[in-house]
């Protein structure tokens, strides 16, 4: 699956070396884990170890001193191997990005050296329960008291709260209540008095669990504050193109690893004279699913490297375009796949069925494919809003 027109040969030893890796583990691991409520522990650290998670974080600070591109290499890898680690997206790609472009000197010594080495985990709070993918309707509101900040607000569905040390919150100053949404983002640790957490039961098999945050009367100091109070949109979408780019990366894993299934069996299941695969009804669409997954791979590609090359407007539009793309790729691979094991696809002996809410996700989060068609045909195409 590697493409030696757009990978250097450093990028294909780092993928081969990742999915040596996901061998090693699997989707057996992968489920065991899950099946008894724990997390990718052993995964996550023998990946850090490796250098994977911090691929991407500047080598001053204990990173790879690479990109984008390599971040999502890692987890396309994981994810075709059948471990995926969702954390990726969150704790290295969205914080640590943020933190290293906007934080302070003392902010990238206590945070990013632990990010790149595993020690430390960070989550990122930003969707609300009235907000919906209406960003510019966030209420979660910083007050200035003195030297400190106070945040009040509520979030949900925010990934791995409890096991990230602390979680970057996105809020708007009070003084921004109305008016254009002017983004400010707070490192809030996970014991801060006022700072609550609850699950949310989700019927996704995934080791990462779902929280709804509370903040009440959060006291945070002044150095909480990651970057400049009035950086507004910059700040935040320095994170939110990363997420969309790895979030493609997840689904290219996930639809690889299902094709890769439904290929095993194709070629090996026998009911007339030939293996199932031989019949173009099988066949046509599993090969229509690995050149989706990989147009969609060279639309993600593409985002990756715009961003890492700081075009972050180029990168805005790849980035949505690659997460559209990933998305109903991943999702047509892993239908065919279960189509192409028939009942056999519904068992848990195989581990497909759970794919099928699991690949839709990426659909929906971080943002729907419908937000996305509404900035490609205002952004990309000129056509007036319809909000």
């Amino acid at each position: 699956m590697s493409n030696p027109v757009i990978e250097t040969e450093e990028h294909r030893a780092l993928r081969e070396a990742v999915a040596a890796l996901g061998k090693r583990y699997g989707r057996e691991y992968f489920a065991r884990v899950v099946a008894e409520g724990a997390h990718t522990d052993e995964l996550w650290a023998e990946a850090a170890k490796l250098g994977y998670l911090g691929v991407n974080l500047p080598e001053e600070y204990g990173g790879g001193g690479g990109g984008i591109v390599e971040l999502s290499l890692v987890l396309e890898e994981l994810g075709a191997a059948g471990c995926p680690l969702l954390m990726l997206v969150v704790s290295p790609a969205i914080c640590g990005t943020v933190i290293a472009r906007f934080g302070t000197e003392e902010q990238k010594r206590a945070w990013l050296p632990g990010l790149a080495d595993g020690s430390r985990k960070m989550a990122f709070g930003i969707t609300e329960p009235d907000a919906g993918s209406n960003s510019h309707r966030i209420t979660t509101t910083a007050r200035k008291e003195g030297g400190d900040w106070v945040l009040n607000g509520r979030k949900v569905f925010i990934s791995g709260v409890d096991i990230a040390d602390a979680t970057l919150i996105v809020g708007r100053t009070e003084d921004a209540r109305t008016g254009r949404l002017k983004p400010c983002l707070f490192i809030v640790p996970r014991e801060t008095p006022g700072f609550g957490r609850s699950p949310i039961a989700m019927e996704l098999a995934a080791p990462e669990k779902q929280f709804e945050l509370t903040l009440d009367e959060v006291r945070l100091p002044a150095e909480a504050l990651v970057g400049d109070e009035d950086a507004g949109l910059l700040q935040l979408f320095a994170g939110l193109n990363p997420e969309r780019i790895m979030t493609a990366a997840f689904a290219l894993g996930m639809g690889r690893y299902a094709l890769g299934r439904a290929l095993d069996y194709a070629r090996t299941r026998q009911v007339w004279k030939e293996p199932i695969g031989a019949h173009q009804a099988l066949a046509h669409p599993l090969a229509q699913a690995h050149i989706e997954l990989e147009l969609a791979r060279l639309m993600m590609q593409k985002a990756a490297h715009l961003y890492d090359a700081g075009d972050d407007m180029g990168a805005g539009e790849a980035a949505n375009m690659a997460k559209y793309a990933a998305a109903e790729a991943a999702v047509h691979a892993v239908d065919q796949a279960v189509h192409t094991l028939g009942g056999n696809g519904l068992t848990q002996e195989y581990g497909l069925a759970s794919m099928v809410t699991a690949a839709r996700v990426a659909r929906i989060a971080p943002v729907s494919r419908e937000m996305i068609l509404n900035f490609i045909s205002h952004q990309s195409l000129g056509l007036p809003k319809s909000y």
